[in-house]
């Protein structure tokens, strides 16, 4: 398999389940903090792409930021480039983990998906 991208927040308890998960499986991924380096609205643009999801399912619901500035609202009548800019914006703001891999996106961690895709 080609390399993998792992977007995560470190101090998230899903994403350090998801790490020990790879891990434990013997999967090699790329690790990206996703709160150092927020994904650019070309690499969002691609991977909403290539998930097949709805872009509002790459936002972290639960998070402050969300509660905060009441995007639940924008999230429902904003437009998909308005969506990005504001995914774009604050690593915060994106669901995690994220598996980026060459024919697929993983958002969010799944056990049973993830072996499905990963093992």
């Amino acid at each position: 398999m080609a390399s993998i991208l792992f977007l995560q927040y470190p101090k998230c308890g899903t994403c350090q389940k998801a790490a020990k998960w790879l891990k434990e499986n013997d999967i090699n991924v790329e690790s990206r903090d996703i709160t150092k380096e927020n994904p650019t609205e070309t690499e969002l643009a691609g991977w909403i792409k290539k998930s097949g999801l709805p872009v509002s399912k790459f936002f972290n619901t639960s998070g402050r930021i969300y509660k905060e500035n009441n995007l639940k609202e924008k999230v429902k009548s904003g437009s998909e480039a308005e969506l990005i800019s504001i995914l774009s914006s604050d690593g915060m703001v994106v669901k995690r983990p994220i598996v980026v891999a060459g024919d697929f996106v993983l958002v969010g961690f799944n056990e049973e998906e993830w072996q499905a895709k990963l093992k």
